[in-house]
């Protein structure tokens, strides 16, 4: 008996690569495009056939054109690649270097490990600025912060405990500033207000006025942030 396919591709020019995933909680052939990267994935419960649900991607092939039409793929980082840093393009060049740092528009990382270079650099860039803008508006709602936290997450751009504990998504590095500034107000006011009421938003605009254009930028262009994909090389 021969296994599904982890893949298959849709011909056309160009081809479509379509992930197939098997779930045991699946009811239904179910087909998803990730707006972070375009992925394309047909999810099967269990028992279904192959052939059926070939069918049914067939049956929506109209559907699939038009929701892949415009996305922009995943971005692997190395040499050479535009990286986005706190709203600027820089392109990533390898030198004999042992750390990264910024010259002009070029981001220059070690040449011995680029890709894990830079994101280093990233990291401590957006813990630095991250760092610098919380405290500031901590000291402007008069709270204390506990333990500051990165993560790569992809369902929230930052979280707020009720000790006062932060965490943020390290990407925000790669957005505007005024952007990242507003997420450090934004889980700041939390500290004020656990919640998302009129008060708490009062709170945000007390601290960051300019928040509902910030908030416009990310669910604009903040997809697109997780399209850089950094190897372990």
């Amino acid at each position: 008996m021969f296994s599904d396919p982890d893949q298959i591709e849709l011909p056309g020019d160009p081809p479509l690569a379509v992930r197939l995933r098997r779930s045991g909680r699946a009811r239904r052939v179910a087909l998803s495009v990730s707006r972070l990267d375009g992925t394309v994935t047909l999810t099967l419960p269990t028992r279904a056939s192959l052939r059926s649900a070939m069918r049914f991607l067939d049956e929506r092939r109209d559907w699939l054109a038009n929701a892949v039409a415009g996305l922009e793929g995943p971005v692997m980082v190395g040499p050479g690649t535009a990286l986005p840093v706190e709203g600027t393009l820089l392109t990533l060049t390898a030198a004999p270097l042992s750390s990264a740092r910024i010259d002009g528009t070029t981001l220059l990382v070690p040449a011995a490990r680029p890709v894990a270079g830079a994101l280093a650099y990233l990291r401590l860039r957006a813990r630095d600025r991250l760092a610098e803008r919380v405290n500031i508006h901590a000291q402007t709602l008069g709270y204390s912060i506990g333990k500051l936290t990165l993560r790569d997450t992809r369902s929230r751009w930052g979280s707020c405990t009720s000790t006062g504990d932060l965490m943020f998504c390290w990407r925000l590095i790669m957005a505007p500033p005024r952007v990242l500034d507003y997420v450090a107000a934004h889980e700041v006011a939390h500290r004020a207000q656990m919640n998302h009421s009129a008060a708490f938003w009062a709170e945000v605009a007390h601290l960051f006025p300019a928040h509902v254009e910030a908030r416009r930028w990310l669910k604009q262009h903040g997809p697109a942030l997780h399209r850089y994909r950094f190897s372990a090389s």
